[in-house]
């Protein structure tokens, strides 16, 4: 993205969805999404946003889908990339008509259908022993950080992620936005608001997250003085590159060779679940499943 006029609609793009309040790691990817977009403009001699047309966007649709995945080289990407591709795009063109641009494209309703039970059989969950590895490295962990309190603070943050993602079995928008307020102690539950689909829950707190919750509330959380009362003091992407630190502590050469996320600790809780005989009812409350078919491909997982 070298012109400036795009570098300037880019900054307001970015600007604006974080206004409409989508979570730090959409925020990330809707913006890379729309800076390869207008790569792809400038590579097509396109230097202005007022000459892009409807079958520009089409165009750009149809490339996306033959163009190599930059990652992992020797693949296309995949359906839940197009679609984040073609969301964020789609997303631009509402910005675009929300700020006056009459002419500009119409968002196209193209998504791409996945298939959930391939999705989930290519997810790799951690076993319970390593699970309890992973949790054991964190205090061997960030030696290189002289800081002691910086040092202690990335520990207790991470203890924190694996009790709500893993323990609790969060989504991570969840998690990442709890507040102190949220965590009753007397009752041993959590209340989540607007999970998925704009619903309440509460979660259970099982003895170990419990005692995890009540140190890291009462003797790490409350004597931090911030401007705000959530639980998690950094954002998520500081959490996600901490979870990769713990992975690479690890000796383990099975756990450093899957992948790490707050996400796949929400998967591997409910595959654990699963395995120790739970009923797909009782895991569909616990996840916050809004149908059993969401909690039955879990037994793609376990059944491989």
């Amino acid at each position: 993205m070298k012109t400036q006029h795009y570098k300037k609609i880019h900054e307001q793009y970015v600007r604006w969805v974080d206004i409409l309040g989508y979570s730090e790691i959409s925020i990330i990817n809707l913006g890379r999404s729309i800076r390869d977009f207008f790569d792809w403009l400038e590579t097509n001699k396109i230097l202005s946003i007022t000459e892009v047309t409807q079958k520009h966007i089409n165009t750009y649709f149809e490339y996306l889908q033959t163009r190599p995945n930059r990652k992992y080289k020797g693949t296309l990407l995949s359906p839940s990339q197009l679609n984040q591709n073609f969301n964020a795009v789609n997303k631009l063109c509402e910005f675009l008509h929300q700020n006056g641009m009459e002419n500009a494209p119409m968002p196209i309703n193209k998504m791409i259908k996945i298939n959930q039970v391939e999705r989930i059989r290519k997810i790799q969950p951690f076993t319970q022993n390593e699970i309890k590895e992973l949790y054991d490295c964190i205090d061997f962990s960030f030696d290189y950080i002289k800081q002691y309190s910086v040092r202690e603070w990335k520990k207790e943050q991470l203890k924190l992620a694996f009790a709500l993602f893993y323990g609790c079995g969060l989504r991570m928008s969840e998690g990442i936005k709890l507040t102190i307020k949220d965590i009753d102690f007397d009752r041993r539950i959590i209340f989540v608001h607007q999970g998925k689909n704009y619903k309440d829950r509460l979660v259970p707190m099982s003895d170990g997250v419990f005692r995890i919750l009540e140190n890291y509330v009462y003797n790490f959380r409350s004597r931090k003085k911030t401007n705000h009362n959530r639980l998690f003091l950094c954002k998520q992407m500081a959490i996600r590159r901490s979870l990769e630190t713990v992975k690479n502590t690890c000796k383990n050469t099975e756990i450093q060779e899957k992948r790490i996320t707050l996400h796949i600790l929400r998967h591997t809780i409910a595959t654990h679940l699963l395995e120790n005989g739970a009923t797909f009812e009782n895991i569909a409350k616990f996840l916050g499943h809004s149908s059993l078919e969401s909690t039955q491909i879990y037994t793609h997982i376990v059944n491989t």
